[in-house]
């Protein structure tokens, strides 16, 4: 077998295996971005789950406080009375 022909082989090989170890790496690199995003997944999950509750919890306060509202506007209006009869 001429020597041209067997240096061929070696780069070949070469060429092959370095190829080969960077597809490994990528395989990596995917599993770590892939694992970061199932966390983020989880983590984005968790506040929808826990910020949840919020909504009836603002629509029931809103209410409240437009009672509230209401109340200190005619509590208003009867002090401004009172002080335009005072005065």
């Amino acid at each position: 077998m001429p020597v041209v022909a067997i240096v061929m082989v070696v780069l070949f090989v070469v060429l092959l295996l370095a190829v080969a170890a960077y597809l490994v790496r990528v395989i990596q690199v995917l599993a770590h971005v892939n694992d970061q995003l199932g966390k983020i997944t989880f983590g984005v999950r968790a506040i929808a789950h826990q910020t949840k509750p919020v909504n009836e919890l603002t629509e029931s306060m809103n209410a409240n406080l437009g009672a509230v509202a209401g109340a200190l506007g005619s509590l208003v209006e009867d002090v401004s009375a009172s002080d335009e009869n005072a005065a």
